[in-house]
């Protein structure tokens, strides 16, 4: 049960009016978004499409959807493979074809389907 301090506090929260949804924000609330020192960095990227060197975790991890298989490298181990400058997707597509256990016949639907472990 809150305190009546809490309780005062509570209540002028529910007192306050809110803006209405399709109003803009206050002046106010956009410099402290442009100020904070995320606004400037570079654009996000989904990890399938990071350059290894850029990718921030130490253990890769890629799953089939197909064969359900799970395929991981420490990321100083793939540098070394293949390079810093090597895009994460074409790694972990690398790795999951040496054992992909779905074969088909077709060259087109043969291979694995990626599914990047966030």
């Amino acid at each position: 049960m809150p305190n009546p301090k809490q309780m005062n506090k509570l209540a002028r929260e529910r007192e306050q009016p809110k803006p209405a949804p399709d109003a803009s924000p206050p002046a106010e609330w956009w410099e402290r978004v442009l100020l904070d020192p995320r606004a400037a960095g570079r654009p996000w990227l989904p990890i399938e499409q990071r350059r290894l060197s850029e990718v921030p975790r130490h253990l890769l991890r890629v799953e089939c959807l197909r064969c359900l298989r799970v395929v991981e490298i420490q990321k100083a181990d793939a540098v070394r493979l293949y390079g810093p400058h090597a895009v994460f997707k074409d790694v972990g597509q690398t790795l999951l074809e040496y054992g992909c256990e779905v074969r088909t016949g077709s060259r087109d639907d043969d291979g694995c389907w990626p599914n990047w472990v966030r």
